[in-house]
């Protein structure tokens, strides 16, 4: 059963993992929420598993200290779509809309978290849809479903079957990221393994897609800033 122990002061929590497939300690600190997880061999003891935890002491606050600050979204919070940075503000009327470097949500403040995440939502579905649509196209696939998640690990997959699965996060990354997410998954219903073959596809459909790689691998982690 996994377990929470605090490290240090002040105090690190750390959630214990164990792992009947574990050959060794592995620590992770997740990009999405900060979470600090250790995963512990089998027959590995907590004592044991806190020694190990003391000793990486100083590397677990250097990585905490990389994270990007967390925010739950109000007036002034900047958000980052499609790469820009925009500002919200109070609108009148129903809709959520996108003027001049701001984005007006009308109601209560307290109504904001869930209707900029609506709104996100439909944004990257449009985007999402038509990329992966034209991607298919040119490959002469079909694809049977797409649907959003707002997922920890991954920014994309794909399924045997067609199914494609995106982040809707990907709606505040740069257009060209978004792009190269949606070629990458459509190039899976030709190639689903991560062969030479594979990133020639991904080259064919999205020339270039190394720079929008290297960008997520960069500031993926700033997609997770705002919670909901």
């Amino acid at each position: 059963m996994d377990k929470t122990i605090a490290l240090g002061s002040p105090p690190i929590e750390i959630l214990l993992c164990r792992s009947a497939r574990a050959r060794r300690y592995s620590l992770r600190v997740s990009n999405s929420d900060g979470r600090v997880r250790l995963t512990l061999p089998k027959g590995a003891t907590e004592t044991a598993a806190l020694d190990f935890a003391v000793r990486q002491e100083g590397w677990i606050r250097k990585a905490l200290a990389r994270q990007p600050l967390r925010s739950t979204p109000g007036l002034a919070t900047p958000v980052l779509f499609q790469g820009e940075n925009v500002t919200i503000v109070a609108g009148k009327g129903r809709s959520v809309a996108l003027k001049a470097g701001a984005i007006e949500i009308p109601g209560p403040p307290e109504a904001i978290p869930a209707k900029l995440r609506a709104f996100l939502k439909v944004e990257a579905r449009t985007q999402l849809a038509a990329a992966a649509d034209r991607y298919a196209g040119l490959l002469g696939r079909r694809i049977a479903r797409i649907s959003l998640r707002d997922t920890k690990s991954r920014w994309g997959s794909c399924t045997p079957e067609g199914n494609l699965m995106f982040s809707w996060r990907l709606i505040m990354a740069p257009p060209e990221v978004l792009q190269y997410v949606a070629a990458h998954e459509v190039a899976h219903l030709v190639e689903m393994n991560h062969s030479a073959a594979f990133w020639a596809v991904v080259a064919r459909l999205k020339p270039g897609f190394e720079a929008d790689r290297r960008w997520l691998k960069k500031h993926g982690a700033e997609l997770h800033r705002l919670q909901f």
